[in-house]
């Protein structure tokens, strides 16, 4: 949660409110696969991770499992034919130009718990 605080935390934060436009675009696109919009909503930490030479799939693996740390890694450009990976991509494209009111952080505490729980394990 620090991170995506870091990351989302107000204006003249790293790409302010970007994974929080995506993981809610992912939301309405597939509103069962929490997994997905998870990884919608930490894709964009590489930046707050590379000092400590960690890529942000790695960063989330050991906390949102291996499904959401795939989707962030697949999400790059080069990432294949992976039809999740593809949503999250067209998510994260429309996320920058979206301006929709995607909420806050807080907002994504009980979804990011469960996840981390291993409650939505497909």
């Amino acid at each position: 949660m620090e991170l995506l605080h870091a990351h989302h935390g107000g204006p003249g934060a790293p790409e302010y409110g970007h994974g929080l436009q995506t993981a809610a675009l992912l939301r309405r696109s597939h509103p069962y696969d929490k997994e997905l919009q998870v990884a919608g909503l930490v894709h964009g930490l590489g930046p707050l991770l590379s000092a400590g030479g960690h890529d942000a799939a790695e960063a989330v693996r050991p906390l949102l499992g291996d499904r959401v740390a795939r989707l962030v890694r697949l999400h790059a450009p080069a990432g294949g034919g992976d039809a999740d990976a593809e949503a999250l991509r067209q998510a994260a494209q429309a996320g920058r130009a979206a301006g929709l009111d995607a909420g806050v952080v807080e907002d994504w505490r009980p979804v990011l718990e469960l996840v981390a729980a291993g409650a939505y394990g497909i």
